[in-house]
């Protein structure tokens, strides 16, 4: 597949004021957003107001180059022919998506180890979105990094929200989202408790039966079969 430019403009949600009923809190740029693609992954993106490219890996960058003005140009013809399109759709506005998020850590997570808890939302749309991390039920800014917007097939987005942690047995962490699809905030919790001792036990014990029945049944056949084996060679010699 030849390289493929995917460009995403915050514009689409400035065109139209946001629904009375979307989820509040929300914060955006009006400048949009370029990245560049290769057989759907990111190799970079723009940042529009520092006006330098950011590479996924810096190594890329000791291959190719790009000129970050070619971006800006994109952005303001994009955004002339989004113009045009709005007023042709009579400034209807677009629908807005519900978002699905789920909070998951990067590694095992063991009490006093440093690890990434990864807040994931899927299924955006329009690509305006604010996320937030909670520490024990306060705001947090430090150790907090997040990814561009990635485009998919269908037409949404997903972004990645990364906060560096250090596990303690009583500690909780909440990733809070606000997006025009949501009616209010949605808050998605984590803590670091253990499975209890009767869940592994419960669980070890269904394993347990499976593979038991599984070998009585197998066994069950293979008696069945000898049976019949043996019955068809016994009215064979009759």
């Amino acid at each position: 597949m030849a390289p493929e430019e995917a460009l995403i403009l915050g514009a689409l949600a400035l065109a139209s004021k946001p629904s009375p009923c979307g989820g509040g809190d929300i914060t955006y740029g009006a400048y949009g957003q370029f990245t560049y693609e290769f057989d759907g992954d990111e190799l970079f993106y723009v940042d529009l107001e520092k006006r330098e490219t950011v590479w996924r890996l810096p190594e890329f960058s000791n291959f190719t180059k790009f000129e970050t003005q070619n971006a800006l140009q994109n952005i303001v013809v994009a955004k002339r022919n989004l113009d045009t399109l709005i007023k042709d759709s009579n400034f209807t506005p677009a629908t807005n998506e519900i978002p699905e998020v789920a909070v998951f850590p990067k590694s095992p997570v063991t009490v006093g180890v440093p690890n990434t808890l990864i807040c994931l939302v899927d299924n955006i749309f329009p690509p305006v979105i604010n996320i937030t991390w909670f520490y024990n039920g306060h705001s947090v800014a430090e150790g907090v990094a997040e990814t561009t917007f990635y485009p998919k097939s269908d037409h949404s987005f997903l972004k990645l929200s990364y906060l560096t942690f250090l596990p303690a047995a009583e500690d909780f962490y909440d990733c809070r989202v606000a997006h025009w699809g949501l009616e209010e905030p949605l808050l998605k919790h984590w803590d670091s408790s253990p499975v209890s001792e009767l869940t592994e036990t419960v669980v070890c014990a269904l394993g347990l039966a499976v593979g038991l029945l599984g070998i009585v049944a197998g066994s069950v056949l293979t008696i069945r079969g000898l049976h019949a084996g043996a019955a068809s060679r016994s009215w064979r010699t009759t």
